[in-house]
């Protein structure tokens, strides 16, 4: 009986990456299908992927952006443009896709406009080392939730609803919506990408490396959960979320009289920013709050399932990337969930029982395009455009030499 015929795994591509992207999209479609709340009640995988999905979903655009910008050895110069270049492009391509999206009558907080943005952020940074990106993804995630915390009273407020085309003709709102404002605010969500960037100059295929990082990302993740609970088992702090809460056009009158509701409201999360009312927002770990114990959870967590992945691949990596073809085309598997839960078009699909079938749609589809091989439809426009720019930059005059072995950042 011969045995199936399994997808080659390309010389250096890090199969446990793609494993970890399977996760991470499985987890925010659960998010979006399956009941968030219950009354006072957050079921249990709820608790588990909301906020965590979506920080390994960026997390991992950061280990991308490194393994294409030289992995270990950050490009410089004509090579660092050139891929500067074909990331611009992605970011842009991306972006206008989810904009599209936006317009897709769900409830889903559509992520990849704020997405987009990310990469272009990043861009700065591609010349660092891991030790100098770590420095910047800690440093970043204490001082970005403070700076939006003091400037979000000054912008216009936060809309509900994924940005849209129409948007565009309000080009000062929709900055403020994808960088500070929105559901998934890019300027405090740089710290994921950078933590992503410097876990993507590491070696990951190496045992011990993947090791560290899973233990990291599991202390790091219950070393912020502790301290969160420490500084809201302060006198008056609870008081001062309950009441600063309600100021928020969506708030649930019952948090005044309700404590359940506020640890069901700290437990569930957040729509992707804190209320302004009162610094203890800032203490919390609820999930889309992006104070700075929220990042460092679920960065923690995120590297906890990185290196997890990395390490359970490491035998039979082949079958892992047949199983979890979908890792390899998230773009496009993420596109059809989105278009999946548009209300009205489909029979039901939204409805949570229909949660599995949505699951087994990716998982086939995903499969399919792992062992046919074929790159994912969405993947390939992307990967054509963004190669044609790269071709158009190195027609450019060179710059210094691509490589630069200085000390390590």
């Amino acid at each position: 009986m011969s045995e199936p015929v399994l997808p080659d795994v390309a010389a250096g591509r890090i199969v446990g990456v793609d494993v970890a992207r399977a996760l991470a999209l499985v987890g925010m479609m659960a998010t979006h299908v399956l009941p968030g709340r219950v009354g006072d009640e957050v079921p249990w995988v709820q608790q588990l992927a909301g906020g965590r999905a979506s920080a390994l979903f960026a997390v991992l655009a950061g280990v991308s952006i490194a393994l294409v910008s030289g992995r270990t050895t950050p490009l410089h110069g004509t090579a660092r443009r050139d891929v500067s270049v074909r990331l611009v492009v992605r970011a842009l391509l991306i972006g206008a896709l989810g904009l599209a999206l936006g317009t897709v009558p769900t409830v889903i907080a559509v992520i990849l406009a704020y997405y987009g943005l990310l990469f272009v952020l990043g861009l700065p940074f591609l010349g660092l080392r891991a030790r100098a990106l770590a420095g910047w993804a800690v440093g970043w995630a204490l001082v970005a939730p403070v700076a939006a915390h003091l400037l979000r009273p000054h912008l216009p407020p936060h809309e509900v609803g994924s940005p849209t085309p129409g948007d565009l003709l309000r080009p000062g709102h929709l900055l403020s919506e994808l960088l500070l404002t929105g559901y998934y605010p890019a300027a405090v969500w740089l710290a994921y990408l950078l933590a992503g960037m410097a876990l993507g100059r590491l070696d990951l295929r190496r045992t011990a490396t993947a090791a560290r990082v899973a233990v990291v990302g599991v202390v790091t993740a219950v070393a912020a959960t502790l301290v969160s609970a420490a500084l809201l088992g302060r006198p008056g702090a609870r008081a001062a979320l309950a009441s600063t809460y309600p100021d928020l056009a969506h708030a649930d009158p019952e948090l005044r009289t309700d404590p359940g509701a506020l640890d069901a409201l700290l437990t569930h999360g957040l729509s992707g920013t804190t209320p302004t009312g009162s610094w203890w927002w800032l203490a919390t770990v609820a999930p889309h709050s992006g104070t700075a114990l929220d990042l460092a959870q679920t960065t923690g967590s995120a590297m906890a399932v990185v290196g997890g992945c990395v390490l359970l691949v490491r035998r039979r990596p082949d079958v892992w990337a047949a199983v979890f073809g979908a890792g390899a085309m998230t773009l496009s598997l993420y596109t059809l969930h989105v278009l999946l839960m548009a209300q009205g078009w489909w029979p039901d699909w939204e409805a949570p029982e229909h949660f599995d079938d949505q699951v087994l749609v990716v998982a086939v589809v995903g499969a399919f395009f792992a062992l046919v091989p074929l790159r994912g439809p969405l993947e390939t426009v992307v990967a054509v455009f963004s190669q044609q720019a790269g071709r158009w930059a190195r027609r450019l005059p060179r710059l210094e030499p691509a490589v630069h072995r200085g000390h390590p950042g």
